[in-house]
């Protein structure tokens, strides 16, 4: 490839989208938009990732080729001689992973001196908390991620910000389905891994089993000749804390994480949501650099002029070194959990490399729908039946971002052949007017985690006969969302047997025959559904007209008493028929 090497032309070259290869290159901390040139090494790096080798074609002599290499080589080395001369410690970032309700936000709170727990909807974890606490005169970051399932996800960002992961087991339960998923995250993130087995102070607390268990997984515990530092901890009575703090610097100076406080401020957005009064909020750690107020930042199609910075505790702060958790106010929006954000000159770089991202995804998605279809007929009734099928629109509105894809993935693993579920959108902050105006014209559902309903919401939700449902607990959500799917299913028709009577004797009408009958079984109500069953094959089936006590009308006859009975025209009743009666029941559809 001759140079200059454009991002457009490189991306087709690649044989991928020019919006892949920019977000690519995010990760890598470069930003660069479509008609930006490539520097040479780093072309030669995302070749090779992705399986070609690059050839760069320069013009002129095999001499300028050489020294040109030179140049490069020399411009490639130089900022890391820069880089090793600024590094400083840091202080070390702890995930602490684990199953729902054994105890990782307790163990959290004791070490913060907190109580944050008390505060959790039916005690599940729903945000991914940032924390730092200060232990023998040096710094440790936290992080507190969501146990439940449906944050798997999260969890598996949290797992990728982190140095250090600490599992926590209950020494009664010991490893449960959601411990050997926190484990694998663990693993495939290639962080440092420590056990702290909790509630040790519960009766049935088995700390061998839970060691046997580690020995099974091949983390065999330190003890027992393996190296896997395990501490047996109790978060409600404090006891084993200290030892696991002096563990993880311990861990952190085995590791010897550095970090230049000097150079561009990067890191990785934990969490955004939208403040009431304040706009959209990110927590973020950073992971070099030093983030100031006033800096401006990227993040994919946001950007942000920090206006004000505030510690896990609320306070504010100036600035920021590697390691700290902190909360930015001055986005333009709510940024991804997970995503890499990076200082830039001035906020006016920022909003132009924001634009970019924007302008790139929005055309990218254009350009697939307006892809053309090869339409057959098979398809052309596929699509009439799509169309008849049930659907269930929701409208998801979350309090932070992190959360908004729980729901999301909780709502998707909801399966059904009769009802699908479309999600129409999915957004961060309070419920607005803006959203029941779009659910009355989509017929869709609002459905609010962990927020609120802004002023006049109600009264309108009314007016557009739309329904707003909020939760706090993920799982009751999705229990709703399923009863309101399956609400949309005809209901199943069940046919309950009411009464019976047999035939003895058929007495001529004016118009017809009668049946002389026994009642048999029930009672035999006037009007009711009723069917003339001779053996075992149904002779008619429709309405009883006119049901006789003697030559009175009657409009119930029960079991054990005699009457006369008939169905509508038919006369054809013959001795030993049965007249079946029953009632048609109607009962939820089940998806």
């Amino acid at each position: 490839m001759k140079p200059p090497i454009v991002v457009r032309d490189f991306a087709t070259a690649l044989g991928l989208k020019p919006f892949k290869l920019i977000s690519e290159l995010m990760e890598m901390g470069i930003f660069a938009s479509m008609t930006q040139s490539l520097d040479e090494g780093v072309a030669v790096k995302v070749a090779d990732r992705h399986g070609y080798l690059l050839e760069i074609k320069h013009r002129g002599d095999a001499a300028t080729q050489q020294a040109a290499k030179e140049k490069e080589k020399a411009k490639q080395v130089k900022p890391t001689v820069d880089e090793s001369a600024n590094l400083v410690t840091r202080p070390p970032v702890v995930c602490i992973l684990g199953h729902v309700d054994h105890g990782k936000t307790s163990l959290l709170d004791a070490i913060r001196k907190a109580n944050v727990a008390a505060g959790e909807a039916g005690g599940i974890t729903q945000h991914i908390g940032a924390y730092q606490i200060e232990h023998a005169g040096r710094k440790i970051t936290f992080l507190d991620t969501p146990g439940h399932a449906a944050f798997s996800k999260m969890r598996a960002r949290g797992a990728n910000v982190t140095d250090i992961a600490i599992l926590v087991v209950a020494s009664d339960d010991g490893f449960m389905l959601q411990t050997d998923e926190a484990l694998k995250h663990a693993q495939n993130a290639k962080v440092a891994l420590m056990v702290a087995v909790n509630k040790m102070d519960v009766k049935g607390a088995n700390l061998e089993r839970v060691k046997t268990q580690m020995q099974d997984r091949g983390i065999a515990p330190e003890d027992w000749g393996g190296e896997t530092i395990t501490v047996p901890v109790s978060a409600i009575k404090g006891t084993g804390l200290t030892e696991l703090l002096d563990y993880i610097l311990l861990q952190a100076d085995v590791m010897e994480l550095k970090a230049n406080p000097k150079a561009e401020a990067a890191g990785i957005i934990i969490e955004s949501q939208i403040d009431v009064g304040r706009g959209p909020l990110a927590t973020v750690i950073v992971q070099r650099g030093t983030l100031k107020v006033g800096d401006a930042l990227v993040c994919g199609p946001h950007w942000a002029k920090i206006r004000a910075m505030f510690d896990d505790r609320g306070q504010t702060i100036k600035e920021a070194p590697p390691s700290s958790p902190v909360r930015i106010i001055g986005w333009s929006g709510t940024p991804e959990s997970g995503a890499v954000f990076r200082a830039v000159k001035n906020p006016r770089e920022a909003e132009k490399l924001a634009e970019a991202v924007e302008h790139e995804a929005r055309k990218e998605t254009g350009t697939q729908d307006a892809a053309p279809k090869n339409v057959s007929v098979e398809q052309l009734f596929a699509d009439i039946a799509a169309t008849q099928a049930k659907t269930l629109k929701v409208i998801i509105k979350t309090d932070v971002f992190g959360s908004s894809e729980a729901v999301r993935s909780v709502l998707e693993g909801i399966k059904s052949n009769k009802v699908s579920l479309e999600i129409v959108s999915t957004e961060v902050g309070l419920v607005t007017k803006n959203e029941v105006l779009m659910a009355g014209a989509a017929g869709a559902v609002v459905i609010g985690f962990n927020t609120k309903l802004e002023n006049g919401v109600t009264p309108l939700a009314k007016h557009h006969k739309v329904r707003v449902e909020t939760y706090g607990i993920i799982y009751e959500l999705g229990d709703k969302v399923r009863e309101m799917m399956a609400d949309l299913l005809d209901p199943d028709l069940k046919e309950v047997r009411t009464g019976a009577a047999e035939v003895r004797a058929t007495f001529p009408l004016a118009k017809g025959f009668v049946a002389g009958c026994l009642v048999t079984e029930g009672k035999i109500n006037r009007n009711s559904r009723a069917r003339v069953r001779r053996k075992k094959d149904a002779v008619y089936e429709g309405k009883i007209e006119m049901l006789k006590r003697f030559k009175d009308d009657a409009n119930e006859v029960r079991a054990g008493l005699e009457c006369g009975i008939k169905l509508d025209d038919f006369n054809g009743y013959e001795i030993g028929d049965v007249i079946e009666v029953f009632e048609v029941q109607k009962v939820r559809a089940s998806l």
